[in-house]
């Protein structure tokens, strides 16, 4: 797949500590990908095997065609690393910090100061250009490290926690760039624990636990589980009849926010909404409770825990 990522069967071991086990996935060019899972689960170890600095004891990866162990140069020349936590040179302007990272990739002063300008812009940063990195806040910071990421125009992106300490606009900024950049043809993979965030930006996901990526079957069986919807009604005390009426008095939770109902189907969901309706209840909001990327999350790791307990 030439210009996208492709991992089969990688593990990365610390001494005794199995970082990753078993990760397998691929990512199309023009697609953004979530990389998913709890604390420990070997994501930043993974990542750091995709961006060619640490070797994998077993398994291989490809980016846009290239081993990252056995031709290093060329996986670097067509990535865009984000880490978590990029440092910067706390002397140099922000301007400065652009320009030295465009000449590293190997252009010319007049080219690197042009790139340099258009990305100060295109990531927010024109007020800020001139001055030292070490006054910028961290939410600034990442979007200084998102056009680093950027400088040489990369054909695979992989981001990690890129949103972190950004503001509100700054996130539904971030949220554009990354389709756009996807709509270019890039391939990007984003790690993050803002769940919510990665539901606007992908259009697949890599949900990874223990070090081992979950099936693609397990991944559609937990997609098809049932769900948590929440209503919200103008009358909560109808919408609380019209539910036990439909059934749902035993398993419905309600708060100061509407009520709460697990529903297996959109199907199902159809049809209470129609039931709700047709009983006369002032329906304000009808939606899953949370978005498709935790739904499938959270289920998948209470699966892995009753496994594991049992």
């Amino acid at each position: 797949m030439v210009g996208g990522i492709t991992v089969e069967g990688v593990a990365r071991t610390f001494g005794d500590v199995h970082a990753v086990r078993d990760a397998t996935f691929s990512v199309e060019p023009g697609h953004v990908a979530g990389l998913i899972g709890p604390n420990g689960a070997g994501k930043t170890t993974l990542l750091l095997m995709l961006a060619t600095l640490l070797a994998p004891d077993a398994g291989s990866i490809r980016i846009a065609g290239h081993d990252p162990m056995t031709s290093p140069r060329l996986v670097r020349e067509r990535i865009g690393w984000m880490p978590d936590a990029l440092g910067s040179w706390p002397s140099l302007t922000v301007r400065d910090a652009l320009t030295t990272s465009a000449r590293m990739y190997g252009m010319t002063t007049d080219a690197a100061s042009a790139r340099a300008a258009e990305l100060i812009a295109l990531v927010d940063l024109v007020p800020l250009a001139d001055r030292p990195t070490r006054v910028l806040s961290r939410g600034q910071k990442q979007r200084l490290s998102l056009a680093r990421a950027l400088v040489h125009d990369p054909e695979v992106l992989l981001l990690d926690e890129p949103a972190s300490g950004l503001d509100p606009a700054a996130r539904a900024s971030l949220r554009e760039l990354v389709r756009r950049l996807a709509g270019e043809g890039r391939t990007v993979l984003i790690s993050s624990h803002v769940l919510a965030e990665l539901d606007e930006m992908a259009d697949s996901a890599v949900y990874l636990a223990g070090g081992v990526t979950a099936a693609a079957d397990d991944v559609a069986r937990a997609g098809r589980s049932a769900r948590q919807w929440r209503i919200r009604s103008l009358d909560p005390a109808r919408l609380g009849a019209a539910l036990d009426a439909a059934g749902f008095g035993d398993v419905a939770r309600t708060d100061n926010l509407g009520a709460v109902v697990p529903l297996t189907t959109e199907a199902d969901a159809a049809q209470l909404l129609a039931h709700l309706v047709g009983a006369g209840v002032p329906v304000s909001s009808f939606a899953p409770a949370v978005g498709d990327l935790e739904h499938v999350f959270h289920d998948l790791n209470r699966t892995t825990g009753e496994e594991a307990g049992a």
